[in-house]
């Protein structure tokens, strides 16, 4: 590491604290050159290569937990680990595809099955049908650069387009299907979000353990006359997903609007990291 750390030098006469210093030196060096499962030098040697003291390498440390580059593993000592996958809680209704793609990243469909099923009370009562009523039920698993990051079981009304049994959900974004080929228009959606333990179908699906923690999203989609169209539930990997969220206080125009939702901000700069630089 001492000749990957060739070329950066610490300014004990600037104003920027020592620690911020270092933190940024190494998260440079991390981003650069290093890759997920490998292990940072010791707080001893961390300590001697920069001439600091140990609080100042623990202060710098701690700040790269923070932002997910690294973490600490008995045992083993201070891991790289991969960078999480941005997702918005406030954005437009693209979906998974577009929002990834718009990313930079590439996004795979797995279908694991769909079926016609009778509604029970609580999918007729966040779909505005009748008990009994039949429901487009489509199970998929979803990748991000080969890894499953995700799965979501999707249910629509039947008799809203029905030749959806027959679409290949593979290879092309359901919202835009349900778009160009029906006609419906999405207008907005609904969310919540909470943690839960992965089950077995989970940890195997997924490639976690049983009982690690998932992401759990409940959602329904509107269309004109806030009818809704689509309730869905979804299961993303913690530890590989993060969720952002921008807040209003004000009305904006939709200029206004998307830019705040697409651009970086503050946090956003701080934490974000590409999903590509550690393969």
């Amino acid at each position: 590491m001492r000749d990957s750390l060739e070329g950066f030098s610490l300014r004990k006469d600037s104003p920027v604290p020592l620690y911020h210093q270092v933190e940024e030196i190494l998260y440079r060096w991390i981003t650069e050159q290093m890759k997920p499962g490998d292990v940072l030098p010791s707080e001893k040697e961390l300590c001697e290569m920069f001439k600091v003291s140990r609080s100042v390498i623990r202060q710098a440390l701690g700040n790269l937990v923070n932002r997910g580059l690294i973490e600490r593993q008995r045992g083993k000592g201070t891991i790289v680990v991969r960078p999480k996958i941005d997702e918005y809680l406030m954005s437009r209704l693209t979906g998974f595809y577009a929002d990834m793609k718009a990313q930079g990243l590439q996004p795979k469909t797995k279908l694991l099955s769909r079926e016609v099923v009778p509604a029970d009370e609580l999918l007729a009562y966040y779909l505005n049908l009748k008990t009994g009523d039949e429901v487009m039920k489509i199970h998929r698993l979803r990748f991000i650069n080969e890894e499953p990051i995700l799965t979501v079981v999707t249910f629509i009304p039947k008799a809203l387009c029905p030749g959806l049994m027959e679409e290949d959900l593979e290879n092309q974004s359901l919202y835009e299907v349900l778009e160009k080929k029906y006609g419906i228009r999405l207008i907005w959606g609904e969310r919540t979000i909470e943690a839960i333990p992965a089950d077995a179908q989970d940890a195997r699906l997924l490639k976690v353990k049983k009982g690690d923690p998932l992401l759990f999203l409940r959602s329904i989609t509107y269309t004109e006359g806030n009818v809704p169209v689509e309730y869905y539930e979804a299961k993303h990997r913690a530890d590989r997903t993060r969720f952002i969220t921008r807040l209003f206080r004000t009305l904006m125009d939709s200029k206004e609007i998307n830019s705040t939702l697409y651009g970086l901000s503050k946090l956003t700069k701080f934490f974000t990291k590409q999903y590509e630089s550690y393969t």
